[in-house]
């Protein structure tokens, strides 16, 4: 294994003293520690986290629970188990914590006496436990769990998963779409709310919470404990839901729904909005509920904004309608006056402090990306990373607004690793429009040298590569081979105003070749150290589609391709991918309806234009860009004659996870490169 290889070929350092600087790699960004999901104590004086620390003999990550005191002085690992212990929450008295794991074979609740250090199975239910939260004053539970919705029990669940993991016959018989759903075929089961008594001796009257309705809560994939919320009383739950009928796969029509903590019939209370309506917060005195809302339906990119409901008068706000930023997260201040924000901004995850009565916004962080915030008393406690920085924990005071690092989750590590400086710069994009990006040297720059340059594009298209420690693409991978590596954020990114989002809808092959071909010329003329004429450009999902694209209309700029999971016909994307409400919006309607959108930046259309080197990636549980697509993409090249390399891992989805799959990945990425460009 390459990992094991490259740590024993590790210069012997005697004892004390300090090992030379080396270069970051793929093992170091695959085998760094990640922190997440902190929580403050009600006292204010202990942060829990879980840490993620990588093992790879066998392929997975590992989950623990710490605390930190916040002012960073004191590290504690509570967890030690091998099994997956996560999503911390601390007791309402800051005597416990509770948590999530998977040690007796489910997931379950658990929870950790800090004093005696002594823990306790708090659920044992037939199902397992997906996301939970408890009532301010931890009376009640409420959770989240994958149950067929005919069943009126737990145990009538599981029989039916058992019946489906024994069952002879394999096949599933469906009626409508959503069939399939990012990498998995749907089984008939539901992620469905329920709330349960909570006391020192376990759980008990469980009941539904959200079984009178027809959808998922969370929603799935990638919907989690944010999507519900409970009431400082304890007596009402707001959910997020998108009813699944035969529109689901071309609806973004969540709404909040209102419903007892102890069950019975749910209240849609956003009914009006026929967009996306989610993450719905009370205020701390209970008198308000916030939430996240999207004005335009079936676009999932519109600008999310703020919206407050006085839960006496009934009157609705839209804090953020005059502020051009799209929220991504937000908590209340413990007086209830002001708002901690979070979302994209010129390249940057920001976090903002919002006055609700002037509706203003106070920029925070001015660099780097910020998120999971926990807000106390005095002190927020957030993550923060950047492009030389993996993530940690940070304190921030809400009176001086100063901030600090309290955690050092890879200190060992990074001792002797050095990364490459960075800028960001802008330039006139179309139609002179002002398009950023950030250029990326390599840590041990020469200003007399040229390098061969790694091109970077994101997907989305509606994204950003901003000032972020990506742990799949991460310009400091291609730096420490030697590269430079530029990324820039072409019209239809995230973080400019909604209008520069909105103006790739309908132009992928337009506005954002223009801006790579003009940032291009830029980067030639600003930076003597990048050989532009040596270079080689790389993208996943829309970033692959934009290679694909290159490859036919700008094929004399790169010496080679890399195409991950990139879009090859749009025709026959449209009909085999899921959220369809995704293509018919870019594309203005169904690909039969409006044809001539659909292939106006069709990249099979220019396939006898390509000559170029690629080398094609693609995951076979990818059921968002299907694998045929790669397939396509790999067969016209090949037909063709033009060197080219198809990498293929069938246990991975759109994205490339497990940790050898990734280093394997980085490894055939990094020879196609070095195949295709010379070092000077």
């Amino acid at each position: 294994m390459k990992y094991l290889a490259f740590m024993l070929g590790l210069t012997v350092v005697a004892q004390g003293q300090a090992a030379e600087p080396r270069n970051f790699t793929d093992e170091d960004m695959v085998t760094f520690n990640r922190v997440g999901a902190a929580t403050l104590s009600p006292d204010g004086a202990t942060v829990a986290y879980q840490l993620r620390t990588t093992d790879l003999e066998a392929d997975r990550g590992r989950y623990d629970i710490y605390t930190v005191s916040s002012d960073g002085s004191d590290t504690q690992q509570i967890t030690k188990h091998q099994a997956a212990d996560t999503s911390p929450t601390w007791s309402a008295d800051g005597n416990s914590l509770y948590f999530l794991s998977s040690r007796n074979g489910s997931n379950q609740l658990y929870n950790y006496n800090v004093a005696s250090k002594k823990v306790t199975q708090v659920t044992d239910l037939p199902v397992g436990l997906e996301t939970y939260k408890l009532t301010a004053d931890n009376s009640r539970l409420v959770f989240s769990a994958s149950v067929f919705p005919h069943c009126d029990s737990f145990e009538c669940s599981k029989e039916n998963f058992d019946k489906q993991k024994s069952a002879k016959a394999t096949g599933k018989l469906y009626h409508q779409t959503f069939v399939r759903h990012w990498d998995r075929w749907l089984d008939g089961t539901q992620s469905q709310l329920f709330s349960a008594t909570l006391s020192n001796d376990g759980i008990k009257d469980v009941r539904p919470v959200s079984h009178s309705l027809n959808g998922n809560v969370p929603s799935r994939p990638f919907g989690g404990a944010e999507e519900y919320t409970i009431s400082p009383d304890g007596k009402t739950v707001v959910f997020t839901l998108r009813i699944a009928d035969e529109k689901e796969s071309r609806s973004t029509n969540f709404d909040l729904y209102q419903v007892s903590i102890n069950g019975g019939e749910a209240v849609n209370i956003t009914d009006d909005n026929p967009a996306w309506d989610t993450q719905p917060v009370f205020s701390p005195d209970g008198s308000k509920l916030a939430w996240l809302a999207m004005d335009r339906p079936g676009f999932e990119a519109d600008r999310l904004q703020i919206h407050l409901k006085d839960l006496k008068s009934g009157d609705v706000t839209n804090l953020t309608k005059d502020w051009d930023r799209s929220v991504s997260s937000y908590a209340f201040s413990q007086d209830g006056k002001a708002l901690y924000v979070t979302g994209n901004n010129i390249g940057k995850k920001s976090l903002w402090e919002f006055d609700i009565a002037s509706k203003t916004p106070k920029l925070l962080t001015h660099k780097g990306y910020v998120g999971g915030v926990s807000v106390g008393n005095e002190q927020l406690i957030y993550q923060y990373d950047d492009l030389k920085k993996p993530a940690d924990l940070y304190r921030l005071d809400i009176a001086s607004k100063e901030s600090q690092q309290i955690t050092h989750v890879n200190k060992a590590k990074l001792d002797n690793i050095q990364f490459g400086d960075y800028e960001q710069f802008s330039f006139k994009g179309w139609n002179d429009e002002t398009v950023y990006g950030y250029v990326v040297k390599p840590a041990d720059f020469d200003a007399d040298k040229e390098y061969p340059l790694a091109f970077l594009i994101h997907g989305g298209p509606q994204g950003s590569f901003g000032d972020h420690f990506h742990y799949r693409w991460n310009p400091q991978t291609y730096t420490g081979q030697g590269f430079v590596a530029v990324m820039i954020d072409f019209h239809g990114s995230t973080g400019y105003g909604q209008e520069f989002t909105d103006s790739i809808t309908g132009d992928w092959g337009g506005k954002p070749l223009v801006d790579l071909q003009k940032g291009m010329d830029y980067i030639d003329d600003t930076y003597d150290f990048i050989d532009t004429d040596n270079s080689c450009a790389l993208g996943a999902s829309y970033g692959g589609y934009m290679i694909n694209w290159i490859a036919g209309q700008w094929p004399d700029q790169f010496k080679c391709l890399v195409n991950h999971d990139g879009i090859f016909d749009n025709r026959m994307m449209y009909y085999a991918t899921e959220e369809l409400w995704f293509v018919e919006w870019e594309n203005g309607g169904a690909y039969f309806d409006t044809p001539e959108t659909f292939e106006k930046h069709n990249p099979v259309h220019h396939v006898k234009n390509w000559k170029t080197p690629m080398l094609v990636v693609q995951g076979t549980k990818d059921f968002r860009v299907p694998e045929t697509q790669s397939l396509g993409t790999f067969t016209a090249l090949q037909r063709q004659g033009i060197p080219s390399q198809l990498l293929v891992f069938e246990d991975e989805n759109h994205w490339v996870l497990k940790p050898n799959n990734s280093i394997q990945w980085h490894q055939v990425v990094n020879n196609w490169l070095n195949q295709w460009l010379t070092s000077n």
